[in-house]
């Protein structure tokens, strides 16, 4: 009996869809508090990016280790990475920065701080969001996949 080789499977928009409402769910509640705002100007920027590294984690284990039918192997990829894997990431973090924008957050928490400041901090803000983002985005995924 031969088995016949298994080919990627496909990612379709409605996969990054599904992401999105996750993302966007989660991330929410946390990108308009002050706390989130004052903790992220109290932040080394190592820690922000360590919170990076961690979101990274987070995410490649609930879409590949958490859930046994999924394996990264068997998916479509880019540079070696699943496209799967990038979208999370893109959606993870940009669900932060786009609400953080939208609900004008930088300017209402951080007013006093200059551009250079107000993007750094910003940027450690939208790493703590991400850490939630990026649950809810898995998990939806994981959630509503085919």
């Amino acid at each position: 009996m031969r088995l016949r080789p298994r080919r990627p499977q496909q990612f379709r928009l409605a996969d990054s869809a599904q992401q999105m409402v996750g993302g966007f769910l989660l991330a929410g509640p946390f990108v308009v508090t002050e706390e989130v705002w004052m903790l992220a100007r109290n932040m080394h920027i190592l820690q922000a990016l360590l919170i990076v590294t961690i979101v990274f984690a987070i995410g490649y284990a609930a879409l590949y280790k958490a859930d046994a039918t999924r394996d990264a192997d068997d998916e479509q990829e880019v540079a070696g990475i699943p496209i799967r894997f990038i979208s999370l990431m893109i959606v993870t973090f940009g669900s932060v920065t786009v609400l953080a924008l939208l609900f004008g957050a930088p300017e209402t928490f951080l007013e006093t701080e200059e551009t250079s400041q107000l993007v750094e901090t910003t940027f450690k803000a939208v790493s703590v969001g991400s850490v939630f983002s990026v649950v809810g985005a898995a998990t939806a995924d994981t959630i509503f996949a085919k």
